[in-house]
């Protein structure tokens, strides 16, 4: 029979440090956007490498996500999450230092190593840490807030310190981030004995997962930049489902397994992992398009269009520690999930409803409100089910698998959603078009470009009705106030997700 242990006396403290780090990670997706413009006047960064400050970035996360759960399974949870802060300091120093495009790219690409090795250990760290059902719920609400927000948070990070100071300080910050972090690391977190998977390292799944999410996120990349039907953003979506096809093969034939296929063909958490992907596609394409429609559009400075979010983040704080976490020990989490994308949905549909002289209070206030209130209410249950029934020591590939589909998604959702809403742009052009003058008229351009905003936001919508009901469908947990069933252990009832640690 399972056992439980003493509840670590320090643990909520230990939970300031891991959402300090997870808010370093999050933020850093998005922090950079904002400074981009700046840093490319400033080391003369050339229009086709630009994008590559922020693809550096999230190939290597989305790429090496996997292989960090593995080594925060092998090394211990803190100890990978320690190494983790010091290499994303230092490569933050590098880049905030960086006197030239490489030197730049190859700090952004760095980062993202160790925020692969980062990320996996932090939510590791809360699922093996907070094991009392109704602290899990609070805890995994703060958790889930932060990681649904910290993406708004940097979009109002990077304005204020490009406009305040300059870009460089959109990377100095981690420094600041990842000391607090480790400091408070070294002093209170306690990482249960129990769980670690000393098996050997699976070299072969790694190689392969690695290059296969690689492919495919690069493969997203070029179609945002060379079009869908391009010849290198063909191969590399047929690379991807060949090397993704024999990393499943080779998973289900070794001994130890880099991820154990029992993680993910759990009804539950596949359903989490596929429904909390396809929701972060429409909300990453939606501040992107924000992003523009705010400065371009509307004329808002930076500090100006980063604090527009803010409504958002407070939505999605409400949703998550208040809603989410009070509802969390009375209802089945399906009935969180679905009827937050559901609400997110509808805030994504009043957003999509944006003109050329829409008003902030009319439009996008009530659509970003109903937004945060709905991703931070389906948020939370989500990231308390990524580690639902988990052996302990597939904690931090279940982690990984959360930040995988996470950015993945948000890989799919810049690329599919920009290529829409040029497309639409295009197509409005095209049919409204009276002389050559009409492309000098400002008010003309900014229509085009509203429309196709307009339209992207709508598939967004549509993408976010679907995660809906696949959470709807997929999930299946029950209520989470008991103990959970852990993966081969048919004696305790698995309709309960609070975590034991068994030996």
């Amino acid at each position: 029979m399972p056992e439980t242990h003493q509840p670590d006396p320090k643990r909520w403290t230990a939970l300031i440090f891991i959402a300090l780090a997870q808010l370093m990670v999050v933020l850093d997706a998005t922090v950079v956007n904002i400074a981009l413009p700046s840093a490319q006047a400033d080391l003369g960064i050339s229009d086709g490498n630009k994008q590559w400050v922020i693809t550096a970035y999230t190939l290597a996360f989305g790429g090496l996500l996997l292989f960090g759960g593995r080594l925060a399974d092998l090394w211990g949870r803190k100890n990978t999450f320690i190494v983790g802060l010091l290499g994303f300091a230092a490569a933050s120093a590098i880049g905030g230092a960086a006197v030239n495009t490489a030197m730049l790219l190859g700090a952004r690409a760095l980062q993202g190593v160790f925020g692969a090795l980062l990320a996996p250990a932090a939510l590791s760290l809360v699922a093996v840490t907070f094991t009392d059902a109704k602290e899990r719920a609070k805890a995994f609400g703060i958790y889930g807030a932060i990681a649904g927000a910290g993406a708004a948070v940097g979009l109002i990070l990077g304005g204020v310190l490009t406009q305040l100071l300059n870009w460089r300080w959109a990377l100095f910050v981690n420094i600041i981030f990842a000391i607090v972090a480790v400091i408070g690391a070294v002093m209170v977190i306690r990482e249960p004995a129990e769980g670690r998977n000393r098996n050997r390292l699976d070299t072969p799944g790694v190689l392969l997962v690695s290059a296969g999410l690689v492919a495919l996120v690069y493969g997203f990349t070029r179609a945002d930049s060379d079009g869908w039907t391009a010849p290198i953003t063909l191969g590399l979506f047929a690379a991807s489902a060949v090397l993704l096809a024999a990393f499943v093969f080779v998973e289900s034939r070794v001994a130890a397994p880099l991820l154990p296929l029992r993680v993910v063909t759990n009804r539950n958490r596949g359903g989490v992992y596929l429904s909390l992907g396809l929701a972060i596609i429409g909300m990453f394409g939606l501040f992107l398009f924000l992003t523009y429609y705010l400065q371009l559009v509307m004329g808002y400075s930076a500090i100006k269009s980063g604090l527009a979010f803010l409504p958002m983040i407070g939505g999605m704080i409400v949703g998550s520690t208040q809603i989410g976490t009070r509802l969390m020990l009375r209802v089945r989490p399906r009935l969180l999930m679905a009827p937050g994308f559901l609400l997110a949905a509808v805030g994504m549909a009043i957003l999509a409803q944006i003109k050329v002289d829409s008003s902030y209070p009319t439009v996008l206030l009530p659509g970003l409100i109903l937004m945060g209130l709905g991703m931070g209410t389906a948020f939370m249950p989500a990231m308390s089910l990524a580690t639902h029934g988990v052996r302990p020591e597939d904690a931090g590939v279940a982690s990984a698998m959360v930040n995988t589909s996470q950015q993945v998604g948000g890989s799919i959702g810049t690329a599919l959603l920009n290529t829409l809403a040029t497309s639409a742009s295009a197509t409005w052009v095209s049919s409204h078009l009276t002389s050559k003058a009409d492309l000098k008229n400002r008010v003309f351009v900014n229509t085009s470009m509203v429309h196709g905003y307009s339209v992207a936001i709508y598939w967004a919508t549509a993408i976010l009705l679907l995660s809906s009901v696949l959470a709807f469908v997929l999930v299946d947990a029950g209520v989470q106030s008991g103990p959970e069933r852990v993966d081969g252990d048919k004696s305790v009832d698995e309709d309960f997700a609070v975590p034991v640690i068994a030996h």
